[in-house]
């Protein structure tokens, strides 16, 4: 059974045996209604060098208190990325694929920095995450084989750029959920998991 990939934007469907998964919108224009501030919205030393330095340093740091960098996915199929942490700087782009996993590398008050799988960085409000853990097939066809044994059966064959809830890792496997199939991907075939993280 193969899963088939599809343009940006179209919504995923089964068809035969076939599975098409879209992909998150490539970087859009930036909204007009957001134009970029004059000065950084975000809190900084130097924009509150009057402040005293406790309260400053703790306004500068306050966050979700969990560690970064993370990995984390998108709550909905439209979400604006910004080129800063706060609603006055400007959409860049516009992620629409509900439960993409994505890593949070950085945090400032209820904003979190994100890269997506390809390397593109931006800012989303804390609200548009949640902590299930999705992995995408980065780079080549693969397949989803039933045990982590390089000569075991395939269960099914998945696509680059499709992408999966993420069940549990041990040693070099992950064991992964795409649509109702389950089984085993090598941790260099997906992005969205640490080398070294431990799953259960």
């Amino acid at each position: 059974m193969n899963f088939m990939p599809v343009r940006h934007h179209a919504a995923p469907f089964l068809a035969g045996l076939s599975l098409a998964v879209a992909l998150c919108a490539p970087p859009a224009l930036a909204d007009p209604k957001f134009p970029p501030p004059a000065k950084p919205a975000a809190v900084t030393a130097d924009t509150h060098s009057t402040l005293n330095p406790n309260t400053r340093d703790a306004i500068i740091k306050r966050g979700s208190g969990l560690p970064v960098p993370r990995f984390a996915s998108m709550r909905s199929d439209d979400v604006n990325v910004r080129s800063g942490p706060g609603t006055r700087y400007p959409v860049e782009w516009v992620f629409q694929r509900k439960n993409m996993p994505v890593e949070v590398v950085g945090e400032f008050d209820t904003w979190r920095k994100i890269r997506d799988w390809q390397g593109t960085t931006g800012w989303v409000h804390q609200s548009m995450l949640v902590g299930k853990r999705m992995v995408v097939v980065a780079g080549k066809q693969v397949s989803l084989l039933r045990t982590p044994e390089n000569d075991s059966a395939p269960v099914a064959r998945i696509e680059a750029s499709v992408q999966g809830e993420l069940l549990s890792c041990k040693g070099g496997w992950c064991r992964v959920r795409v649509n109702d199939y389950k089984g085993w991907l090598t941790r260099k075939d997906i992005w969205g998991v640490y080398a070294d993280e431990k799953i259960e």
